[in-house]
Order: structure tokens, then C-alpha cells, then sequence
């Protein structure tokens, strides 16, 4: 039972956060009682907490930050095969899940719709969900399994991507059987004086909580409980939009075994030491990502005796966890991270304020921050040509685009 409208209005003047209700008797019942739901379930404690924080340095400066030691799966040579037959004996045994992060829009593609459902312009105009589907049957037939998916939407766009996966009979897997639906977080978005924005529809403006919300979604939503009913003992979690992603690699399931650690990464050497990308190091003795902000030119450009970078492990967003792990990282929240973005909202007299400039803060936490609840961690360095095809920016960027995606896809399966 929702609570009422006076109710409501006693819990935000606590919060100053009374314009909420401002637009509350233009709204049809169901509105309304969204809106009141909204304002019972809402954090206000969180919300406050993280406004009074935009404008704190997040990382402490006085961090002591080392390189992480790694393998190359390439140079393994006998424990190639070591590792590999230990991780075909879990995935036989039915003991591997896959989750693809699939909850972003596919607006700087210039596409209407999930960015799942994007063709990155093949000869098989095959969406980025069904290459994924694909090369995650090819492994599963490899094996005599069906590896369940497990696919982690949006509000914004879960009702089109499963009506997208309907239109498709789910690519040939069965719904609630071996593949799942489950929802992303999300905060609201606050304006610089720490009010909460009101979206068109005239409820509170939310915005998705980052990849860093995957662990506590998991656990929410069941989708935990469920893999463990399944069975399932460890899961690769990878993004929607990397075409060559294998979520499926018995050697990174192999070394997570046989080293007992409960996470395991892949990465690709930075194409150079200034690459903008996040990489592998130790924070305080512990396993983290640094971004590529927070090194200097001199740690950045530092080799090793073998003339490799110490800080060139490049983190893709390809994870391998155990499910006690998980379970264990979504039981509270990670740090959240703040970003200052544009945000359509309403004002105080209902009429849509459309900004050109950034006017809103929206938290997110990053999927690498809990990998510092771990003493150790096994990362595996992998060729970027064969495991890393992102499709993020339109082809006018140039880089991580659809024209480069599809180049490394069609040169990956020798596609003329």
C-alpha cells in the first residue's frame, strides 16, 4: 500500500524536497500513485549524502598505487593446456552463467532503440545481441551445454529489448529456462542545489546506477538465487557492446580455479602509454582500477625489465566471478561516482526546461570498485584483435566506432 499524499508531503519538507509534489494534481491516478511510491521507496538520506559530496576529490591522493602482476595468455605454453582443461571440466559440468550488460540506448550511434539491438552494418545485418547469442551457442555446442544468459536492462529499455528478443523467439533460447531479464538500479538526478529533477512525465528524473550496480541487481532482482538453483558456480559478466566478447574462455575459468580466486579479468595491452583507458594496478595493496586521469605521464610511460608497460593492462569489461563473490559485493552499495550531465526536467511551473550546458548530477558506481574486497585477483592479458571490438561512438569519431567493430569482426571469422 502506497502512502498517501499527506504523508508524502511530511517526508519531503524533512528532505527539502517539496517541489516534487508540484505538478502532483496535473497527474492521471496511475502517475499518482507512481509518484508516491517513488517518494516512499526513495533513499532521501543516500540522495543527500551524495550532493554533499559533488564536490569532494574521490580518490585520496596519498594512495600508493603499484603495478598488478598478470599472465598472457599467449605466452602461457604448458599451462595453456593446464588451465584449459580445468576450466572445460566446470563448463561441462554446467557450473558457468553469462551476463551481458545491455542497458544503455543507442543514441550516439545515432540508433532509436537498445543499444543491443543495433546492426553495426554486416553483410547478416545481425544485431549486436545476436552475435553475442551466437558466439554463445557455438561455445555451448562445444561443450554439450546450454549456457544460460542472463541479461541486465534498463528501465529505459527493458520493455523493447524483450519484445525485440520475443520478435526473435530469444535466438533459440527458451525465456525464464535459460535466459533472463532482470533490471538495472537507478538514482535520481539532483540539480546544483541539490533538488531532485522531475522528468516530463512528472515523476522523479532517475538515472541508471553504472555497471557498478550489477552486484546489487543480481541479488535484488533473484537472478542470484536462480543461478544457484542452476547450479552455477561462476559468471562472466561483459557489455553488449563488445562484438568479439568471449564469455566463454575455459583458460580464464581455468586459472580462477586453480589459483582459488574469486575474481578473474581479461585485458589487452593499451595500444599506447596514453591511451585514455582504465588499467590494472594495486591501490594500497589492494586490486583496483586506475583511471587514466589519475596516472602520471612518468607512471604511465614506466617499463619493466622486458620493455612492457607497469601500467598497461587495459580493464574491457571482461569479468569472471565467482557467485559467492557476487553475492557477497551486492549485499550493500559501492562508493558511487558523481557526473555533471545535461538533464531535461521540469521547472516549478511545469514547463520542460531543455538545457544546452551540463545542470545535473547523476551517480554511478563502477563495476572495479569492488574488486578491492579481494586480496587477490587473476588478470589475463588477451590479444585485442580477437576479444575486443567496442561499438561506442558513431563512425565520425573514428575509434570504437561501427566501421571498426566491423572491421575486426569480419577479419576475426575471415568474412570477405
Amino acid at each position: 500500500m502506497s502512502i498517501n499524499i499527506e504523508e508524502a508531503k511530511s517526508i519531503l519538507k524533512k528532505y527539502g524536497q517539496e517541489h516534487i509534489l508540484n505538478s502532483y494534481e496535473k497527474l492521471d491516478d496511475h502517475y499518482k500513485k507512481s509518484l508516491l511510491n517513488q517518494i516512499e521507496t526513495m533513499d532521501f538520506e543516500l540522495i543527500n549524502s551524495l550532493y554533499k559530496n559533488t564536490d569532494k576529490k574521490e580518490k585520496n591522493e596519498n594512495d600508493e598505487i603499484t603495478p598488478i602482476d598478470y599472465l598472457d595468455k599467449y605466452k602461457l605454453k604448458d599451462e595453456y593446456k593446464y588451465y584449459e582443461n580445468i576450466g572445460k571440466k566446470a563448463i561441462r559440468g554446467k557450473k558457468l552463467a553469462a551476463v551481458t550488460m545491455a542497458g544503455g540506448q543507442g543514441t550516439r550511434l545515432g540508433h532509436d532503440g537498445p543499444k543491443g539491438t543495433y546492426d553495426i552494418g554486416l553483410d547478416s545485418h545481425k544485431s549486436l545481441f545476436e552475435l553475442l547469442s551466437d558466439t554463445l551457442k557455438e561455445e555451448g555446442k562445444k561443450y554439450d551445454v546450454t549456457i544460460p544468459w542472463f541479461i541486465m536492462t534498463s528501465k529505459e529499455n527493458n520493455k523493447d529489448t524483450i519484445e525485440f528478443f520475443e520478435k526473435h523467439k530469444y535466438f533459440g533460447f527458451q525465456k525464464d529456462k535459460n535466459i533472463f531479464f532482470f533490471n538495472q538500479g537507478e538514482l535520481p538526478m539532483v540539480n546544483t542545489e541539490g533538488k531532485i529533477l522531475i522528468g516530463e512525465n512528472g515523476l522523479i528524473k532517475q538515472a541508471a546506477d553504472g555497471h557498478g550496480g550489477i552486484y546489487e541487481s543480481l541479488v535484488k532482482t533473484g537472478m542470484v538465487k536462480k543461478m544457484k538453483e542452476l547450479g552455477i558456480e561462476w559468471v562472466f559478466i561483459g557489455g553488449v557492446d563488445n562484438c568479439l566478447v568471449k564469455m566463454v574462455d575455459p583458460v580464464l575459468m581455468g586459472i580462477a580455479i586453480d589459483k582459488n580466486v574469486t575474481v578473474a579479468c581479461k585485458s589487452v595491452v593499451k595500444a599506447n602509454p596514453h591511451e585514455k583507458v582504465g588499467v590494472f594496478c594495486k591501490r594500497n595493496g589492494r586490486p583496483n582500477v586506475i583511471e587514466y586521469s589519475e596516472i602520471t605521464d612518468e607512471m604511465a610511460e614506466a617499463r619493466d625489465k622486458n620493455g612492457e608497460l607497469l601500467y598497461g593492462e587495459s580493464h574491457i569489461l571482461c569479468n569472471l566471478f565467482s557467485i559467492e563473490a557476487i553475492e557477497r559485493m551486492g549485499a550493500s552499495p559501492l562508493p558511487y561516482h558523481v557526473a555533471f550531465k545535461k538533464a531535461s526536467y521540469l521547472d516549478e511551473n511545469g514547463e520542460l526546461v531543455v538545457p544546452d550546458s551540463p545542470n545535473a548530477y547523476k551517480f554511478e558506481a563502477f563495476l572495479f570498485d569492488a574488486f578491492a574486497a579481494v586480496d587477490e585477483m587473476a588478470v589475463l592479458r588477451v590479444k585485442r584483435e580477437e576479444e575486443f571490438a567496442p561499438v561506442k561512438n558513431a563512425d565520425s569519431v573514428g575509434i570504437d566506432c561501427p566501421k571498426t567493430a566491423r572491421e575486426l569482426y569480419k577479419k576475426f571469422y575471415h568474412i570477405d
